[in-house]
């Protein structure tokens, strides 16, 4: 290439371990679910706590080839961009060691079943947790394969680290695991195989062309997979790792023996005000969770969820504190977190992050109507004319959609409790009435960029 050829006409190099300096690691951790969330969390974790390099990751996707595609062809290689309100900060991530297809189930097998691994990471998303008995091409199932795999090799204990967003999340991934399987491979993995449970805390957009563009200019290399998070990073595990593990503790992660507090915490107040944001955020028509959070009325309504969702915590005044810093976090104009993207599998996120709120609340004797105007806003999503989301349970929502009652159809699909109860059922009637008179206010659309 000529010299005087200008910097932006220059033909960028594809990103390889050879121009960025990163050897490959030694195999020792599994992963499923190869998307951006473990690629911005554990898989930094680790990268920020080994630098020796002695935990490399064998990486499988979860739902598609794409992902493994892409990165095995520049050399298992990604940019992460930790994106702030005023600038961006660098880094290239070299912990993934090899990408694979996940339904490769001879691959994953032998990679489990190498005396090597001593961990198991899965971040499959709460639509992922299928009991092996009743989809086999699961992961849950793979993974049961794979560890029978290793009973046969004669391998040693492990520990499986569920990262996705479930309370008790280990013991709900060991559950899936063992259904179905026989007397000897449940009582091997009783003995060898612990099952560890995670708070896992990072807002994660999808990268876009855009984005991919961006590092092309900024770090002078093509880099198909780029990864782009926030700053705010937080990881709290708790359970045994029989045959070590990373010191991720030195990335900032924390090690407690009762998590429930963390995981409540982040799951109602965060994941649950998302889904308050993405399902009433795209009725006034916003696209993206900083441009709804900016809404005065859908942001009453994230903070009238929030001082509920406080009451019902261990430690409130932690709980205040918490929301003080998600409310920063949203409204990050430079993270495009889209609503769509929140948006989907809304049934099981329904069921996790808000049903167990309303149960807390009646206990405590509070209202809940802060808590089923979530609901009531999915329920409105769904009634719209909106472009639908992909959920798990499309076929279900369609058919209570069509009901004669749709509302009292729509919640027993959540719960068959919460459609049975006329009074709440006459709430959300209400609710949905006020929602309705919120009206969409084209004027807001600015506050998407």
């Amino acid at each position: 290439m000529p010299p005087n050829q200008p910097v932006a006409h220059r033909v960028a190099p594809m990103l390889h371990r050879e121009n960025a300096g990163a050897s490959r690691r030694p195999v020792r951790i599994v992963h499923l679910g190869l998307g951006n969330f473990f690629r911005a969390h554990a898989a930094w974790y680790t990268e920020r706590a080994d630098p020796c390099g002695e935990w490399g990751i064998a990486g499988f996707t979860g739902r598609t080839v794409d992902a493994a595609e892409v990165l095995t062809a520049q050399d298992d290689l990604y940019t992460l961009v930790e994106r702030g309100p005023l600038s961006d900060h660098y880094s290239v991530i070299g912990a993934l060691s090899l990408t694979r297809d996940g339904t490769d189930q001879h691959a994953l097998s032998d990679s489990v079943a190498s005396a090597a691994t001593v961990i198991i990471t899965a971040t499959i998303t709460e639509a992922g947790y299928v009991p092996a008995d009743i989809d086999p091409q699961g992961v849950p199932a793979r993974l049961a394969i794979a560890l029978a795999a290793r009973k046969n090799a004669g391998g040693g204990p492990l520990a499986v680290v569920s990262c996705d967003n479930l309370p008790r999340n280990g013991e709900v991934l060991r559950q899936a695991i063992v259904a179905g399987q026989s007397e000897e491979l449940t009582a091997w993995i009783a003995t060898n195989v612990s099952f560890v449970s995670t708070s896992v805390d990072r807002i994660t957009p999808r990268a876009t062309k855009q984005d991919v563009e961006e590092v092309r200019r900024s770090q002078g290399y093509v880099d198909r997979a780029p990864v782009i998070t926030e700053p705010y990073s937080a990881w709290v595990l708790s359970g045994a790792f029989p045959a070590g593990r990373p010191r991720w503790e030195d990335a900032g992660a924390i090690f407690v023996e009762d998590l429930d507090g963390y995981v409540l915490r982040k799951l109602w107040l965060l994941n649950g005000a998302h889904s308050l944001l993405a399902y009433a955020g795209r009725l006034r028509g916003h696209s993206t969770v900083s441009g709804a959070i900016q809404d005065q009325i859908v942001r009453s309504w994230v903070e009238e969820f929030w001082r509920t969702g406080a009451a019902l915590l261990p430690d409130p005044t932690d709980a205040v504190h918490y929301t003080v810093e998600l409310q920063a976090r949203f409204s990050n104009p430079r993270i495009v977190h889209k609503l769509d993207q929140i948006a989907t599998d809304g049934v099981i996120k329904l069921r996790t992050r808000i049903l167990p709120m309303i149960v807390a609340a009646d206990a405590a004797g509070l209202a809940t109507s802060s808590l089923l105007r979530v609901i009531c806003s999915w329920i409105a999503d769904v009634m719209s004319d909106q472009t639908s989301v992909p959920d798990a349970e499309e076929h279900a929502i369609r058919d209570a959609a069509r009901c004669e009652d749709s509302i009292a159809a729509l919640l027993a699909l959540v719960d068959p409790w919460l459609g049975g109860d006329r009074r709440r059922v006459d709430e959300c009637r209400q609710i949905l009435r006020d929602l309705g008179s919120a009206g969409r206010d084209p004027e807001l659309d600015k506050l998407d960029g």
